[in-house]
């Protein structure tokens, strides 16, 4: 009586790895997109629950709260890394104690662009923002700009994501 072997034979195995191979190179295109898209998402997200972190507990508790990128001289137009939320005296001195920080986010994907048209984002103790209104941007690092994704926060102090499509990234 004869034994009936099971397995594959080596032909086979080879016509699936090439198929595989052939299905992981048309698929990994897609994949970088959505991992941009989802990128974005989830941080301009994050930003926006961040600010509106730094609002509420303006009015919990009555203070002036700052929303900015800190660098050894104070607040910097550099968005893309640690963005501090932090209790304000206005002397933005961490040190001394009268500053403390609330809540640290960052830093972004080293491809991926933040920008804001201001310096920082200071809410009153009555949750109101100094300034006038200003949109803060997050472009991942893709050419399409449709992945770009923004939250605009109003005089006001009330932050929403903006409706926009094809944000410019500068």
């Amino acid at each position: 009586m004869i034994k009936k072997k099971h397995g594959f034979t080596l032909i086979e195995l080879m016509v699936t790895l090439v198929v595989a191979t052939i299905l992981t190179v048309i698929a990994v295109p897609s994949f970088n997109t959505l991992y941009a898209q989802i990128r974005s998402d989830s941080s301009i997200r994050k930003i926006q629950q961040s600010v509106q972190l730094a609002r509420n507990h303006a009015i919990a508790y009555g203070l002036r709260v700052t929303v900015c990128p800190i660098s050894e001289q104070g607040c910097s137009d550099d968005w893309h890394n640690n963005i501090t939320v932090f209790t304000d005296s206005g002397t933005l001195n961490l040190i001394d104690g009268q500053d403390k920080i609330i809540y640290i986010i960052g830093p972004f994907n080293a491809k991926d662009f933040v920008s804001y048209n201001r310096t920082a984002i200071r809410f009153q103790a009555e949750g109101l923002a100094s300034g006038t209104n200003g949109t803060l941007s997050y472009c991942p690092d893709t050419i399409n700009n449709s992945y770009s994704r923004a939250i605009i926060v109003s005089q006001s102090g009330r932050v929403r994501f903006s409706k926009k499509k094809n944000i410019e990234c500068d």
